[in-house]
């Protein structure tokens, strides 16, 4: 009797051990990702929303940042430290208030962003203009 013997290989791909590791790192991407808090300023951008015609009490606040460094706080010559010192003592007098950041045009990062920084410590309305 010549009987053959079947000796047939299955091309078949068992896709169940790649659904796992796939759920798996579905699921390690999710977990991590929600644990990343990012660092960043709440910024208020301006919009045509705002519908507000009351003038403000006070006139703002004008911090003017030069190429140097040098910081200028309503025309004087001023510090980072004495200009949080002023921005604490203004916020605790008056129940409204806001402030102008002017940079120069080559300012480093830093420095703009100690000011607003500072600004939003104290939970102060900041508004920054274009570099001059």
């Amino acid at each position: 009797m010549g009987m053959k013997k079947r000796t047939k290989v299955s091309a078949e791909f068992s896709m169940s051990s790649l659904t796992d590791i796939i759920f798996l790192l579905l699921i390690f991407f999710m977990l991590t990702s929600s644990m990343v808090v990012p660092n960043a300023l709440n910024l208020k951008m301006p919009g045509k929303s705002s519908k507000t015609t009351n003038q403000p009490k006070y006139p703002p606040t004008e911090i003017k940042i030069t190429r140097d460094g040098t910081y200028y706080l309503n025309g004087k010559k001023s510090t980072r430290t004495t200009i949080e010192k002023t921005v604490n003592k203004l916020k605790r007098e008056r129940s409204k208030f806001s402030m102008v950041v002017i940079p120069d045009d080559n300012v480093a990062n830093e420095k703009v962003v100690a000011i607003l920084d500072i600004a939003y410590r104290y939970q102060v309305d900041a508004i920054m203009t274009d570099p001059k």
